[in-house]
């Protein structure tokens, strides 16, 4: 591995399991000083378990992204407790799906509208207050879906929706703060080796096979390969990509 991120400070949100542990302990594996954040303290100690016992340094922070009093704790508490916040991921979100959009329930479509756009837009917010008075300024990654800009599939029309405004929000952001030395950009992930790409009664074998005989590449994606593309966007490897939606689904959308 290389360091990348030594010195630097990594928040990640919904790093309790899946996608956004696998994210922080990527980070942490580079060098970076990690703060993990979601609602459930148990996972999130998991995870920061992990990052130290790969000799990382990890803080855990419970909070609810729809929340912005909790937005503004997780970035203070990474300033706090490691004296600078230089990259973070909004990575926390929700499906509710299954049924027409006729049929989608109201409390689904609300659920969904404010972890996966709110919960986005207010640490995105207090992310870049931080980051713009900072001489280094910062990068930033929101975690899209290729459902949504790039795709849609029935029955998921209410989280598409969701995550579209994903994209879209991280554009109009890139745009509003490159000028300040914050730079913004999105991973859309397809299907990943995690529970939210099971369909219902489906095991992971099934999804194997189904993967085989429906993706160009044969399989889903592995979480692993979602952290990479992330840290990629957030390094300096990346310095002159502003803007833009990394797709990353197997050849799904291509």
């Amino acid at each position: 591995m290389t360091s990348r991120f030594t010195d630097r400070t990594a928040l990640v949100t919904g790093a309790g399991s899946g996608i956004g542990r696998a994210i922080a302990l990527a980070f942490a594996a580079e060098g970076a000083r990690v703060v993990v954040a979601g609602r459930r303290r148990e996972p999130l100690d998991e995870t920061v378990r992990l990052i130290e016992d790969q000799g990382g340094k990890a803080l855990a922070v419970t909070a609810d992204v729809t929340r912005p009093e909790d937005a503004e704790s997780m970035v203070r508490a990474a300033v706090d407790t490691f004296g600078s916040l230089d990259v973070a991921v909004n990575n926390a979100g929700v499906f509710r799906g299954g049924a027409p959009l006729a049929d989608l329930p109201e409390a689904d479509w609300r659920t969904q509208l404010d972890t996966n756009v709110t919960g986005v837009f207010l640490p995105l917010r207090a992310e870049i207050h931080r980051m713009r008075a900072q001489p280094s300024g910062g990068a930033i990654v929101n975690i899209a879906s290729t459902f949504g800009a790039h795709t849609r599939v029935p029955g998921a029309t209410g989280y598409a929706a969701s995550k579209a405004a994903v994209s879209a929000l991280t554009r109009g952001a890139a745009l509003d703060h490159i000028g300040e030395g914050v730079r913004i950009n999105a991973v859309s992930p397809g299907a990943v080796e995690t529970p939210m790409s099971l369909r219902p009664g489906e095991t992971e074998a099934d999804r194997e096979e189904r993967a085989r005989a429906t993706l160009p590449l044969g399989r889903v994606s592995s979480t692993a390969e979602i952290a990479a593309a992330v840290l990629y966007l957030a390094s300096d490897d990346a310095s002159s990509v502003v803007g833009t939606d990394l797709v990353v689904d197997s050849g799904a959308t291509a």
